[in-house]
């Protein structure tokens, strides 16, 4: 398949997911585009799209009060993004680790654990959490390991939730742009097969909004989840073979 359809696809396929259910764009867009290029050339041609998808999830109405909430978590993601970024930059090192945050991602969210986090638990894991989303991030380039578990803990509203990780999302893609220059793994040409890749999410993400009307969202999400359990053991063992 030629390389900008595939693009093309994976992009109106990941807005999609995104669209129906909030998140999951780095996720399986980066999942199948690394089966045929170097994990940091995927994640070089998400920044954009996921820029752009992330920007109107995270401005609303509780803004001021989530970051006033969660500025410790939100800065601990950049040093640990920038740390990340070497392992994406070395290619194929990049694949098992990936792999392994795909299914452990997948499982959370089969599992749909139900745990909460006390103030105080919150206080003392917010910067370990950022870091650890943020070594994920440059490392692979999905960064809602082990965020969003962490705020699904903490007993948010629908939409506070929602909006509290599409500042995640905006915050680490931002940070990941940072660490792929830092280590010199983009390009001018992937940059702007990411700037076209911006409209085929946009359109998936409008469209996955509207499916969200008539799919049960628990259906799914489980077919989600099988199918990045597949992806991610795939990953994997190609990156041990």
């Amino acid at each position: 398949m030629d390389q900008a359809l595939l693009v093309t696809v994976v992009f109106l396929l990941a807005g999609t997911v995104k669209g129906v259910i909030g998140l999951g764009l780095p996720t399986v867009s980066i999942g199948l585009l690394a089966l045929v290029m170097p994990p940091a050339e995927a994640a070089t041609l998400l920044l954009l799209p996921g820029i752009v998808t992330n920007v109107a999830q995270a401005t609303g109405p509780h803004l001021r009060r989530l970051l006033g909430r969660f500025w410790s978590m939100f800065l601990a993601i950049i040093p640990g993004t920038l740390a990340g970024g070497y392992v994406i930059a070395q290619g194929a090192a990049a694949l098992p680790v990936l792999g392994a945050a795909l299914l452990a991602y997948a499982a959370w969210g089969l599992a749909t654990p139900s745990f909460h986090l006390s103030p105080r638990a919150e206080r003392a894991t917010a910067v370990p959490a950022g870091l650890a989303c943020g070594l994920l991030t440059g490392a692979t380039g999905v960064s809602v390991i082990p965020a969003g578990p962490w705020l699904a803990a903490l007993g948010l509203a629908r939409e506070e939730l929602v909006q509290a990780l599409g500042l995640t999302f905006l915050i680490s893609t931002v940070a990941l742009a940072a660490a792929l220059a830092w280590h010199g793994a983009g390009s001018a040409t992937l940059a702007a097969g990411s700037a076209l890749a911006v409209i085929p999410a946009l359109i998936g993400q409008r469209l996955g909004a509207h499916l969200r009307q008539h799919i049960p969202p628990l259906v799914f999400r489980r077919l989600f989840f099988a199918a990045l359990i597949v992806l991610g053991a795939q990953l994997a063992w190609r990156g041990l073979a």
